[in-house]
């Protein structure tokens, strides 16, 4: 005769996703805006104090040195990167590592590129006489456009690091390589929107 006194055991609880926050939202997810927004505020105040500064040369040269051509060249290759790291997140979803890794080295080979003319910029400057320190103008643009620079380069280091992982077999769906991937994709598209404002509001207002 069965125990009438066998105490019930307790029903299962419900399957649910360990990343997820309250919201419903992956939390790995929610911290990357979050983030990102708290970089809205940095690059915020840079851009104000650029502006507050575009005009106080000290008698220096100014944004006649610009050059929009150079510049928009280099601009068209940074926001291609947001097309290939689109690919790259594509491949992934789709299980192609090979394609995936080709799409991330093209991100960063662009990303470098940008990078590099950055550099290639801030030298010729320097040479006609715009260093940091020369004015109030020189100092606000170097810290700015450095500070996204910065940004772009540790993106490239990000991007790299995904392509390693994905060449030793650890960006697959069990390690949530999609989600990886997509985290990343986030930071570089935010970097690309971030140097759309910071080139309309250096390069071509002043020029206009």
């Amino acid at each position: 005769m069965a125990d009438s006194h066998a105490v019930t055991e307790p029903a299962a609880a419900p399957a649910h996703d360990e990343h997820a926050t309250t919201l419903g939202l992956d939390h790995r997810k929610l911290g990357i805006w979050a983030f990102l927004g708290s970089e809205c505020l940095f690059f915020g105040s840079f851009i104000s104090t650029y502006l507050l500064y575009h005009r106080r040369t000290n008698g220096g040269p100014g944004v006649e040195l610009f050059d929009i051509p150079y510049t928009s060249v280099s601009s068209f290759v940074l926001l291609m990167s947001s097309l290939t790291m689109v690919l790259a997140h594509s491949a992934i979803v789709r299980g192609d590592q090979r394609k995936l890794r080709i799409w991330l080295l093209a991100t960063a080979f662009l990303g470098l590129t940008f990078v590099g003319g950055q550099a290639f910029e801030f030298t010729t400057f320097v040479k006609e006489g715009l260093a940091l320190t020369t004015s109030p103008f020189s100092t606000s643009f170097f810290v700015l456009t450095g500070f996204h620079g910065a940004h772009v380069t540790v993106g490239i280091l990000f991007l790299l690091s995904l392509v390693s992982l994905s060449k030793l077999g650890r960006l697959g769906p069990e390690s949530d390589g999609a989600l990886r991937v997509e985290l990343i994709g986030l930071y570089w598209h935010f970097v690309d929107v971030v140097w759309i404002v910071i080139f309309t509001v250096v390069y071509l207002i002043p020029s206009s």
